[in-house]
């Protein structure tokens, strides 16, 4: 009876992890210990994959295992690695695993860029393979009865979860042995045969018949229902693999009934059911014998079949001599109960029992996005403290510099430069002074420059590879059913157009930088003279008093350290502020593991509230302390503008120091936005970098997956009639009369004997001829000495004695003389003996009616087979 039903593997195109994963890993990951480590496990991964599907897997749970731990490191790296066509992109090609396909056309295959699709397919091995070692596993033993259920039930389940999860982690339809329905159905009946399995171990083990009645009612049950989803889903019967297990469920499905019948007779019998007991006999004989008749080349049933037979024989024999029972009808019957000790596996990773998860320090994708989200958050909450702080200097300087403090108070004597100036001129020196600016200029459109070449070059691989799908999608329409190119760089492109907005800001903002340098220039290099060609360039003023000790100059001096105290205040509060850490990795995988999803927004605000309040709170005490101090400066520099000497020279002495002090903070300011600039666009380089291999990679997947799909395509148009269908005239529909076989050599033609078919065949029914007489009886010798020619001698070759076995048919007889032939005068035995020879014409005899006219000269004669060309034979000289 056994004849489990397996499931075939599916098959896979080599595909190489290392390069994409370990690109992506590279540019993720800082070198150190850490990126070594990940670049090792995707090494292990590519291999584990190799071992996995590169190679035929033998039936044993050694292979299993390779199986189910290379599923367990797949649903490991799924949420780690940005698997999708725009990002890491890597394309997986999987043959159907029921369709052979044909001569011309190749198997059924399907490419997809989704990590789901080969999760997906890698289970399905899984669930084959599962499905194979239970096949294998010896019936009569109960440890392997155990194991063929245990992987029954993993199978079972396997196929259930591919039912459950494929539309959503595919893209794409699917392939029909991976489709809901299929698998569904593959499902059913895994578990059936899990079912009959336990029958088997409960008949074994001679339990009740009750028990195993159930058992065995509640196995075909399960055949039935994997029955009616074969037989009524559309798609499964084009299968030649479901085509061969029809057959084998609807036997198992009376099988099993059978047995259940065969059981519950016994327990009839044992509550003195008789006539109960000889209706289920009857029932599973006639179900027995409709396995035999239409199954028999699947199942064997002889052995059941002999059992109920002798039960049926022995039961009534007693029901007609001693009991009597009347026996009801089998609708009647009461229903058998079911029994279901199985269920499928429920598939939750890790299904290995030696996994071990080679990237287990490594983030999932969700944490690292929220990472970048938060450290995001983070570096706008600092740039904000300290731009605020940087915004409060500036206007601090430029305030004090509008009212030449510190200068003022150090030009008392009016024919000196002041200290401030002179520290400010070799300031700028020490950096660099005019040079410095200038070519930091000079570098900026160079950048500029390398950074749009880069995003253009990146921006025209998309367009190209577009425009290409674009021509092949309007040349075969609906059959280029991969994601149009368009959809799937949308991300891209919007990302691009940032980059490219990006760029033009930052070219508007050097532009600015260069407007205040151009309007600082003089007073900078006013500044980098020598000391005694400053002091010349600085109008001389002589005051007619002094101020020196002066009350309110002592005010001034006192608010300008308060000033500078402020600022070094808040030179060390920017240094605090961007020193402050805060690992948010360990609270979003909590958060993940928690809920199954993070709050980014709520965790991350939450977390800089706590670490950057107390700073909030500082900065604005420093700037309300400023504010507080510029006040008072204001108002003491009234005071002291008010007590100076007004004159012109004072006056233009005044506004030289003025702009000397303001060309200081601007060159300051100048330098750092160059530096920033050189940095904004070094950096802005290798993100536009990885933008472009983010780019080249998606496009090389694209083409690779573009060849696949036109192969496809060239073989399904391969395997299209080349013409559309159409009508063949009557006429030319008529069968034509086969030529004849080539077989032994034909007899020779002779018209005085014709096969009645022969004669049927003819328009006109030739005469036939008389009776001829006998032909004389004579010798071989005296025909050779009489018939011997003596004349000159002839070309032809000599007369041969006939064979001594026909080598073609045997001659059809004359009705009237049966063996003999009517022999023309003049008959030359020796030459006719070769078979093949053709007919002489006949010279009619006196007295004897004519036979008729030879035909034609090239013609046969009407009625007889056409003879191949022979030698020509030998014929005397008249």
């Amino acid at each position: 009876m056994a004849a489990f039903i397996s499931v075939p593997l599916k098959k896979s195109s080599e595909v190489d992890l290392v390069k994409p994963l370990s690109k992506f890993v590279t540019a993720s990951y800082p070198a150190g210990d850490e990126q070594s480590e990940y670049l090792r496990a995707v090494e292990e991964l590519n291999k584990l994959r190799k071992s996995a599907l590169g190679r035929p897997l033998d039936k044993h749970e050694s292979s299993l295992e390779i199986l189910l731990r290379y599923y367990d490191q797949l649903c490991s790296i799924e949420p780690k690695f940005p698997f999708s066509e725009n990002q890491l992109c890597l394309t997986f090609t999987w043959k159907d695993a029921f369709d052979k396909g044909s001569l011309f056309g190749g198997s059924v295959k399907l490419s997809l860029a989704s990590l789901g699709y080969e999760k997906t397919c890698v289970l399905f091995n899984c669930a084959a393979l599962a499905s194979q070692i239970a096949t294998e596993q010896n019936i009569d033993n109960d440890e392997c009865l155990k194991a063929a259920a245990k992987y029954y039930q993993l199978a079972s389940g396997a196929f259930s979860h591919i039912k459950d999860t494929v539309l959503s982690a595919l893209s794409r339809e699917p392939t029909m042995d991976i489709c809901p329905e299929t698998v569904g159905t593959l499902s059913t009946i895994m578990l059936a045969q899990a079912q009959e399995v336990f029958f088997l171990k409960a008949t074994s083990d001679r339990m009740k018949d009750a028990v195993i009645a159930k058992l065995a009612n509640q196995a075909a049950d399960f055949y039935g229902e994997a029955f009616k989803q074969c037989q009524y889903k559309d798609n499964l019967p084009k299968y030649f693999y479901f085509q061969e297990v029809l057959p084998v469920l609807a036997a198992k499905h009376c099988i099993m009934q059978a047995n259940a019948e065969l059981h519950q007779s016994i327990l009839a019998k044992q509550k003195k059911r008789f006539g109960e007991e000889i209706a289920r006999l009857q029932h599973a004989a006639e179900l027995v014998k409709t396995v035999a008749s239409r199954y028999d080349e699947y199942v064997s049933v002889k052995d059941l079949a002999d059992k109920i037979n002798r039960a049926l024989a022995a039961a009534k024999k007693d029901n007609d001599f001693i009991y009597h029972d009347r026996v009801p009808e089998v609708k009647d019957l009461e229903q058998i109960g079911k029994a279901a000790l199985v269920k499928a596996t429920a598939i939750t990773p890790p299904l290995s029992q030696k996994y071990t998860d080679l990237f287990e320090k490594m983030v999932p994708m969700a944490v690292q996005q929220s990472m970048g989200i938060y450290g995001q958050r983070k570096a706008d909450t600092v740039n904000r403290l300290v731009g605020t702080m940087r915004e409060a200097t500036n206007l601090c300087n430029g305030v004090l510099a509008s009212l030449n403090l510190p200068a003022a108070l150090e030009d008392l004597s009016g024919d000196s430069i002041p200290q401030s100036i002179a520290e400010k001129s070799r300031s700028i020196v020490q950096q660099g002074g005019l040079q410095n600016i200038e070519k930091l200029i000079r570098d900026l459109p160079e950048l500029l420059t390398r950074n749009r070449e880069i995003l253009d070059e990146s921006l025209k691989m998309l367009d190209d590879e577009e425009t290409t799908d674009n021509e092949l999608r309007s040349k075969f329409n609906q059959r280029w059913n991969r994601t149009p190119s368009g959809d799937l760089y949308k991300p891209l492109r919007a990302e691009g157009t940032n980059f490219r907005n990006v760029l033009d800001k930052a070219v508007q903002a050097d532009q600015v930088v260069r407007d205040r340098y151009n309007a600082q220039c003089d007073m900078i290099a006013l500044l980098c003279k020598p000391e005694n060609e400053l002091n010349a360039a600085i109008p001389s003023a002589n005051p007619t008093r002094t101020l020196q000790g002066s009350e309110v100059v002592n005010v001034l001096r006192s608010l300008l350290a308060q000033l500078d105290e402020v600022k070094k205040e808040r030179e060390t509060l920017e240094g605090e502020i961007k020193a402050v850490t805060f690992d948010m990795s360990t609270t979003f995988l909590k958060a993940l593991a928690q809920d199954g999803a993070i709050n980014e927004e709520q965790l991350s605000l939450s977390q800089l509230d706590q670490s950057y309040g107390s700073y909030n709170q500082k900065v604005s005490a420093s700037l309300s302390k400023q504010e507080e101090l510029l006040g008072q400066v204001q108002t003491a520099h009234q005071e002291f503008s008010s007590l100076k000497q007004s004159n012109n020279e004072a006056n233009q002495r005044e506004e030289v120091l003025k702009k000397l002090a303001s060309a200081h903070d601007s060159y300051v300011e100048i330098c750092n936005n160059l530096r920033e600039g050189t940095k904004f666009y070094n950096d802005l380089t290798e993100i536009l970098l990885k933008f472009q291999n983010k780019c080249s990679d998606i496009v090389f997947a694209r083409k690779t997956e573009r060849d696949e799909l036109l192969k496809e395509l060239q073989q399904s148009i391969a395997r299209e009639p080349s013409a559309p269908n159409f009508n063949v005239p009557a006429y030319q529909s008529t069968p034509a009369v086969p030529a004849p076989a080539p077989g032994p050599t034909p007899a020779p033609r002779t018209v005085f004997a014709q096969q009645p078919q022969q004669v049927q065949q003819q328009p006109q029914q030739k005469p036939q001829p008389p009776s001829r007489p006998p032909p004389p009886s004579f010798t071989p010798q005296a025909a050779t000495a009489t018939l011997t020619p003596t004349g000159p001698p002839t070309s032809n070759p000599p007369p041969m004695a006939p064979p001594s076995q026909a080598q073609g048919p045997p001659y059809p007889t004359y009705q009237g003389y049966q063996g003999f032939y009517q022999m023309p005068m003049g008959y030359n035995p020796y030459a006719y003996g070769q078979y093949n020879m053709p007919y002489m014409p006949y010279q009619a005899a006196p007295g004897q009616g004519g036979y008729p006219g030879a035909p034609p000269a090239g013609q046969p004669y009407p009625g007889y087979p056409q003879q191949p060309p022979q030698q020509q034979p030998y014929y005397p000289q008249q």
